[in-house]
């Protein structure tokens, strides 16, 4: 189990900080802009600077995993944004659902093996 959670933390890493850094230095084509409510969505993300700060959170958890440093924090700044890309594929662009599945797996194997750091707030307080 300890190298399945050491792939997947490795190739999480190297996902977001690719596509992190994509966001800054467009070097991935991401080819035409999709159509409809997707594109309209997409391009207020651009035009309104959001963009940049998916980016960053991206590449700020995807280097704190490759760096097998803060893995807990790293998966606490990557959580939403895989909500927020899965959201997307789900309601308004099924293409490349298949990617952010991949990842969302790749997420909870890790969680899995960070489990203990994560058990405070699964428990239940009696006042």
């Amino acid at each position: 189990m300890k190298i399945l959670t050491l792939i997947a933390r490795l190739l999480l890493g190297l996902i977001f900080v690719a596509f992190g850094l994509n966001g800054f230095l467009n070097f991935i084509s991401m080819g035409p802009m999709p159509t409809g409510l997707a594109g309209q969505f997409i391009g207020a993300l651009i035009q309104s600077h959001y963009m940049w700060l998916v980016a960053a959170l991206q590449v700020a958890g995807g280097a704190l995993l490759l760096v097998n440093r803060f893995v807990p924090l790293g998966l606490v700044l990557l959580g939403p944004v895989i909500v927020n890309i899965l959201c997307y594929h789900v309601f308004l662009n099924p293409t490349g659902i298949v990617l952010a599945l991949v990842v969302t797996i790749l997420w909870f194997i890790v969680f899995y093996g960070q489990h203990q750091y994560f058990s405070g707030i699964f428990v239940q307080r009696m006042s």
